[in-house]
């Protein structure tokens, strides 16, 4: 048949046919799905982040009208930069990664041991996760009663001996003050670290256990060879939503001290701009730049990671190479 005769006995396309098509119901119950939640996260996501990038190179506030608005250009950005106060509040975030490190490491020692047979394993996991199930200002409350003067820490450390004028005003000395709202994130968020890490090592293949004992692997060495660089995603993704977490610390400083004593994180000096001092422009450029360091310091884990997890990916190739062999070498045997 020639061409010109296909192209003449091809029917034309219908889209009454093309609907009533497997192809085509697939097609609209996927786009059906599809399209809710895309207009969901454009509307409340995508939108009001393009507005607040343009708030940024105006000078305004809130109930400033749109003719009346006085666009500066980049000078928002200058004074993000120029401002001592916002620099102090980024160095606050220090603290608040020194914490998330502490954080991981305790979630990840916890997670190592409560993976295996433990007695009241799934209650002690149960007590460690709670914290995180509760509202972030509630946390804000029971620590600012936890460390008020004379109240429950100063009582228990003055039940260990101490005497209750040698210690500090946890709140209001500048020495430590900072220092106690990271304890409460910590406090707050290992559990849930460790949650995640329980299901990570769980999924490691037993069988490299039993390998590496066979080789006089002790669990030490195991936990370095085997579960670190198996479970390797996970700590990559649980350091990078830490890190990013500590650049945007707020519930702690803002209802416990509400920011004062040197307490006050970028988030909350950027609340003070925004919403006390009106100006909605300097407070817009803060964000930006804030997103800007988080997206440079998601890459730079990245990079990090990628460089420290190279050698044992080599070896689980290496592993995962010579655990087909054998398994190819036992179907042999049993198909003789």
């Amino acid at each position: 048949m020639s061409a010109e005769t296909m192209k003449k006995t091809k029917k034309p396309f219908s889209m009454k046919k093309w609907v009533k098509s497997r192809n085509g119901q697939q097609t609209i119950v996927i786009l059906s799905f599809m399209i809710i939640p895309l207009l969901l996260l454009f509307v409340f996501t995508y939108l009001p982040f393009g507005e607040m990038v343009k708030f940024s190179f105006y000078k305004m506030k809130y109930a400033t009208p749109v003719d009346k608005r006085q666009f500066v250009g980049f000078r928002n950005y200058i004074d993000v930069f120029k401002k001592d106060e916002c620099f102090s509040a980024l160095k606050l975030g220090l603290y608040y990664m020194a914490g998330a490190m502490v954080q991981l490491v305790l979630a990840l020692y916890l997670a190592t041991i409560l993976s295996f047979k433990t007695k009241f394993g799934n209650m002690f996991k149960g007590f460690m996760f709670f914290p995180y199930l509760i509202s972030g200002i509630a946390i804000g409350f029971i620590f600012k009663f936890f460390y008020t003067r004379g109240f429950v820490f100063d009582t228990v450390l003055q039940w260990c001996g101490f005497n209750l004028e040698s210690l500090p005003f946890w709140l209001k000395d500048k020495s430590v003050n900072n220092i106690s709202l990271v304890a409460s994130s910590v406090w707050r968020y290992y559990g849930n670290n460790m949650v995640l890490f329980i299901g990570a090592i769980m999924s490691v293949d037993s069988e490299m256990y039993e390998a590496a004992e066979l080789d006089g692997a002790n669990k030490f060495q195991q936990f370095i060879h085997i579960i670190l660089p198996s479970i390797k995603t996970i700590v990559t993704l649980n350091v990078i939503l830490s890190i990013t977490g500590s650049l945007s610390a707020f519930d702690p400083p803002y209802v416990i001290t509400k920011g004062g004593g040197g307490t006050a994180t970028y988030f909350v000096l950027m609340d003070k701009i925004a919403h006390t001092n009106q100006q909605v422009g300097l407070a817009s450029a803060m964000a930006v730049v804030l997103l800007l360091i988080i997206f440079a310091a998601t890459i730079l884990q990245k990079l990090f990671f990628k460089l420290v997890f190279r050698s044992s990916d080599a070896d689980n190739e290496e592993y995962t190479r010579r655990k087909r062999l054998r398994r190819e070498r036992r179907w042999k045997k049993e198909a003789v």
